[in-house]
């Protein structure tokens, strides 16, 4: 009788044992954390070579109150690190804090070189703050500090106001200057209070007190008074010393030579009646 033939052994995976497999994987990790230091190590040397040291600084912008020997002298004593280690942030704050710059760009040229791309401020007006402060107000609405006596503009305004409103002033002075230049009159000052109560002075010496409200009521008041105001002048043959805006109904002026006159700008007020004008006059 024919013996039959034995079945194959079946196929067993071994399992490999978890140690084992642990020991691989520390012994992977720490080749590449190896070879990861090794090229660390090469980065850092070829970057501490003096190949990579700054060798250029390029100066660019529309530059009037500074010229790039200045910036250089000022700024670049402050540049720390070459091409890979210099920090960006540090370096723009250094060419920030040169005076009369607004703004820097600073950005890496391959290999070893800088740009930078400076934006000034350009003054619109002075600010008055404490006494000997020399600080103005630029484009932007922003206060900054400079050099007076590098201003040779002695026509630029006077701006005053609580903390953070210089770009509302600059605002405010933008709408009224066209409304007051009807009278052939310029803003030397404009001043907004704690209260939030606007003051202008005006080229001419007189003061006028406009008061509260927002942009728009602000700007329509002076415009009523600008309107009315020709006909008293010529009324008086006398040139305004004050005006006071803050009345419901009309306003209050000073005239040289004349103690108070009233005239009412309300609706149905007769603006061209001089008489109705001065009726307040004494």
């Amino acid at each position: 009788m024919a013996r039959k033939p034995a079945a194959p052994a079946p196929d067993i995976a071994l399992a490999m044992p978890l140690d084992v497999r642990a020991m691989n994987l520390i012994a992977a990790t720490v080749g590449v954390l190896f070879l990861a230091g090794l090229v660390l190590a090469g980065v850092q040397r070829l970057a501490g070579r003096p190949f990579f040291a700054i060798a250029s600084v390029r100066i660019e912008g529309d530059l009037q109150r500074n010229n790039v020997s200045t910036v250089r002298a000022n700024a670049l004593p402050q540049l720390r690190g070459n091409f890979f280690t210099l920090d960006l942030g540090q370096a723009r704050a250094a060419f920030e804090a040169v005076p009369w710059v607004r703004h820097a760009v600073v950005r890496r040229v391959w290999p070893n070189h800088l740009v930078v791309r400076l934006e000034e401020h350009r003054p619109v007006a002075l600010w008055a703050g404490d006494e000997g402060s020399d600080r103005m107000v630029n484009l932007q609405g922003e206060v900054f500090e400079a050099n007076l006596g590098d201003v040779e503009d002695d026509s630029l305004p006077e701006f005053s106001g609580p903390d953070g409103s210089s770009a509302q002033v600059l605002a405010m002075y933008q709408k009224l200057r066209p409304v007051f230049s009807q009278l052939d009159a310029d803003i030397t000052s404009l001043a907004l209070s704690g209260r939030g109560s606007w003051r202008a002075e005006l080229d001419s010496g007189a003061a006028i007190e406009i008061g509260r409200g927002n942009e728009a009521e602000v700007v329509e008041r002076t415009q009523r008074f600008v309107h009315t105001l020709p006909q008293m002048l010529k009324r008086f043959h006398a040139p305004l010393e004050t005006a006071d805006l803050r009345h419901a109904e009309g306003y209050a002026v000073k005239l040289k030579g004349i103690t108070v006159a009233a005239a009412p700008t309300g609706p149905g007020s007769n603006s061209n009646n001089p008489q109705a004008a001065a009726a307040a006059a004494h």
